[in-house]
């Protein structure tokens, strides 16, 4: 049972979220140009505003102070996630923080002795399940479906169970990691190379100095940069699985009918969409993967593992790092900076028809265009440096 002082500040925060959420469905509603979705948006607002009443009565009549919001005046509108995302996504986010509340109503519901508070409780959450209904239909803007034949319905079903994890064989991500590794790798120290030969007329001693320096910092950096873009991949994919896990714990119907809606969407009748979920949902965590899958597009099998992600990352841009340097091992002047050139275009030339692998344009298109790319970038870094060399006397 909760104690009344922590009722107190539990019922003050509904208030400060419901009052936080008015602030932003009104801003969002300013904004929106469209009539049908403006009255939508405004509804949702007024909604939020009649909940924070709600809460303020319920705080009143347990002896607490009349709450004081403490948030922007514009709510989340222009948090700059949102800001950035612009409206579309702060309607996706908006939408996951109903789904929240559902999820944290329904906790309060099963812990509050109060029966007064727990009535408040159970139209606010009715009325949350309706707001998440709302807004998923503002987002995906769901027209009415053509009916699907027996046979469509089949293909339909066929094609969504393929699109599950053990379904489809993807490339595996180390491949992508390590093609744009070597093509990092040898852009950065071709053009390294290139300027520092120029300045020097290719004094070797020099050129290598730098670009083996280069080369161990864009290993470091592609291979640190890789870690982290996995890992925070990985942690938004853990922290998206475990709402929808709460979604379906604490409120499976309303997961099954959004999963059920999103299959409608794809062109399945709703009966035969509400036998897949029913199929999925005989065992739980399969409904959850569902969810989790549709919400974020991939599995936990498809994303990438941090360290072989920085493993093949730093490896390969060592390598297309080396290639440019190679030459001037061996000899020194501007035969080395020919040498080296002509070695660092077929290198590019490869990389480029390497990533046709993952791309559905030509090897040789892709080929040509990398070999351009790392020609201009050549010339110019080269000429740069022949600028430079001239303004420092290097080399002279």
């Amino acid at each position: 049972m909760v104690s009344h002082k922590s009722t107190l500040g539990i019922l003050e925060n509904n208030w400060q979220a419901e009052t936080r959420g008015q602030h932003t469905y009104e801003t969002l509603a300013a904004r929106e140009r469209d009539v049908n979705r403006r009255s939508a948006l405004r509804g949702l607002a007024y909604a939020e505003s009649h909940h924070a009443e709600l809460w303020a009565e319920r705080i009143h009549a347990l002896g607490g102070p009349q709450p004081i919001y403490r948030g922007p005046s514009t709510g989340d509108a222009d948090s700059l996630a949102n800001r950035v995302g612009g409206d579309g996504l702060a309607l996706r986010r908006l939408e996951l923080d109903e789904s929240h509340d559902i999820a944290k109503y329904a906790k309060q519901l099963e812990s509050f002795g109060d029966e007064r508070t727990k009535s408040v409780l159970r139209q606010i959450l009715e009325d949350e399940r309706e707001h998440y209904r709302i807004l998923n239909s503002l987002i995906r803007e769901r027209r009415p479906l053509p009916k699907a034949s027996a046979e469509e319905a089949q293909a339909a079903l066929k094609e969504l169970a393929a699109a599950r994890p053990e379904g489809l064989k993807q490339t595996p991500a180390w491949i992508g990691d390590a093609i744009y590794g070597v093509n990092d790798g040898l852009g950065a120290i071709f053009g390294i190379v290139s300027g520092v030969s120029g300045a020097t007329l290719g004094d070797s001693r020099i050129v290598l100095l730098a670009g083996m320096a280069g080369m161990i910092a864009s290993a470091l950096s592609m291979g640190s940069g890789a870690y982290l873009a996995a890992k925070s991949e990985r942690e938004i994919y853990d922290a998206e699985f475990a709402r929808e896990r709460d979604a379906v714990e604490y409120n499976e119907a309303e997961a099954r009918e959004v999963l059920s809606l999103t299959y409608q969407i794809r062109g399945l009748s709703r009966e035969d969409a509400d036998r897949f979920v029913d199929a999925l949902a005989r065992e739980k965590s399969e409904l959850v993967k569902a969810l989790a899958h549709e919400r974020l597009n991939t599995t936990a099998d498809a994303l990438s593992k941090p360290w072989v992600s920085a493993t093949s990352g730093a490896l390969s841009t060592a390598v297309g790092a080396f290639i440019p340097i190679v030459p001037f091992f061996f000899i020194g002047g501007y035969p080395a900076v020919i040498w080296a050139a002509a070695i660092s275009l077929a290198a590019h030339f490869a990389v480029g028809a390497a990533k046709s692998l993952l791309t559905i344009r030509s090897w040789w298109s892709s080929g040509l265009e990398m070999t351009l790319v790392g020609a201009v970038e050549g010339v110019v870094t080269f000429l740069i440096g022949i600028g430079l060399g001239h303004l420092g006397g290097t080399g002279r």
